[in-house]
């Protein structure tokens, strides 16, 4: 972790805003599902003592005040936007209706390589190749679904199929929603209830918007993942919806709990685990919440775009050996 890179600081747990009201078991629950991961010697024997641990708000509360200490790194106002597991309907043969593909991984394709670009990709790059896993009857979903990184597909015979993240195309990913103001929509419009709505009103200058951002993402098939489970996140285990974030590995530890302090309309205050990446999840203050599946899902996601703090709570020894004088 390059936390060291930021400045730190370390609280204790009352002064988290409203710490005590949380449900700690739920959190510890989640926690467990990815701390076996953690191979560091600082965080092992914390995953064994939470493996233990009694399965009771009490004792998973006094679990993590025995165990962390609440650390700052890096200086708020945090960024906090949401994302969640889109399912849509979709065919596997392409039809007049499904006739925009989502594609699995080029063979050729290796990790950190520069590959067609999106508008190269949309434009035919890969056709007749039998790279299609699926095909959905609307562009913008395609995008969006490449944004979210997962997601449900509803065949037509009922059979849901489940997407996950399989490779990108080496292209830097670059907002839309930032292109928009870049181009004169304010900060109150570029939501992505907005933005679909836009380019769908607007299907030669909206494809053009979506292909500002080269970035292209490719998915793979996941057989094996029960209905019943989120989707596989960044440590390769399921996400649980409004206990899962996203962050910049830089700056927290993959796996690691962190206390959200989210403002808005709607304010947040609930212990989280670190069990994903994205490639717009950038700084030490910068998290994308986990919403969950579908389109109720979605609709809260997409109105998140707010600011707070991001507390990580770190082993002991590795929270206070963040400081300067240490």
């Amino acid at each position: 972790m390059a936390a060291n890179a930021a400045p730190a600081q370390v609280l204790e747990f009352d002064a988290l805003d409203g710490w005590a009201a949380d449900d700690h078991r739920a959190a510890l629950a989640v926690f467990r599902n990815t701390c076996s991961l953690l191979r560091d010697p600082v965080w092992v024997p914390v995953c064994k003592l939470a493996a233990d641990a009694a399965d009771t708000s009490t004792a998973a509360r006094q679990f993590f005040e025995l165990l962390f200490r609440p650390v700052v790194v890096g200086t708020p106002p945090a960024l906090f936007t949401g994302y969640y597991e889109p399912e849509l309907k979709g065919s596997l043969t392409r039809t007049p209706r499904f006739g925009y593909p989502l594609y699995r991984k080029p063979p050729e394709l290796t990790e950190g390589q520069i590959f067609q670009s999106r508008e190269a990709i949309e434009s035919g790059a890969l056709r007749g190749r039998g790279l299609e896993l699926v095909w959905l009857d609307d562009p913008v979903e395609v995008y969006f679904l490449q944004v979210q990184g997962s997601g449900r597909i509803v065949l037509p015979d009922g059979r849901v199929l489940r997407l996950g993240y399989a490779a990108k195309n080496g292209h830097p990913y670059r907002s839309i929603g930032q292109e928009l103001i870049r181009r004169g929509a304010s900060l109150a419009d570029v939501s992505a209830q907005d933005i679909k709505a836009w380019v769908r009103a607007n299907p030669g200058p909206g494809r053009a918007l979506l292909n500002s951002n080269p970035s292209y993402v490719f998915f793979r098939k996941l057989e094996d993942l029960p209905a019943t489970s989120g989707p596989i996140g960044s440590m390769g285990r399921p996400i649980t919806g409004l206990r899962s974030v996203a962050i910049d590995p830089a700056f927290v530890t993959l796996g690691a709990p962190v206390w959200v302090e989210k403002e808005g309309r709607e304010p947040l205050r609930r212990l989280m685990i670190a069990q994903d990446t994205g490639g717009a999840i950038k700084g030490a203050q910068r998290a994308d919440i986990f919403f969950g599946t579908g389109f109720s899902a979605g609709e809260e996601a997409g109105k998140i775009k707010d600011g707070g703090r991001l507390i990580q709570l770190l082993p002991i020894d590795r929270a206070y050996a963040l400081l300067p004088d240490r």
